[in-house]
């Protein structure tokens, strides 16, 4: 039997769906995979379960209520998608969110190192914001090749 919204929103933490007591977590079933997961602490994650090279996995589709019954069926569509042509939804999740952080990383530090049009370099460290004219600009740049250039000797630790 496929879930509704009444029956997602009647659900409470530690009541099964036959009006058990529990003090474990108990999942409620919709189809193709896709269950709510309801914890006795009162949370509730929208979880795929699915089968990659005869291993049994689970992936988190979101919590609930942020995701809705209609969005958890569409992202679980679309991993059973990723599956129909041989991709594992879990590493193509996780390679997504790399991509992400990378993609954020990135934003981050061009916002915290900028150039302008004449050559000055700004920067900015924690709150505060430095520049440096483009002459101080051309001198680190110079001390910074200067230091690449140089290997350090390696000592063995006594």
């Amino acid at each position: 039997m496929s879930l509704t919204t009444e029956t997602i929103e009647s659900a409470t933490p530690g009541i099964t769906t036959d009006g058990r007591r529990t003090d474990k977590p108990y999942r409620m079933w919709d189809s193709g995979g896709l269950y709510l997961e309801v914890s006795p602490a009162g949370g509730k994650w929208w979880r795929l379960k699915y089968r990659f090279k005869g291993r049994e996995k689970r992936l988190s589709l979101g919590v609930c209520p942020n995701v809705s019954l209609k969005e958890a069926r569409t992202r679980r569509d679309s991993f059973r998608g990723l599956l129909a042509d041989g991709i594992d939804p879990s590493e193509h999740a996780k390679t997504e969110m790399a991509m992400r952080r990378a993609e954020e990383a990135k934003q981050l530090a061009t916002t915290r190192f900028s150039l302008d049009n004449n050559g000055a370099l700004s920067f900015r460290l924690g709150n505060r914001r430095l520049t440096l004219s483009p002459t101080e600009t051309a001198e680190l740049r110079v001390f910074l090749d200067a230091t690449r250039a140089v290997t350090p000797k390696v000592t063995p630790c006594p």
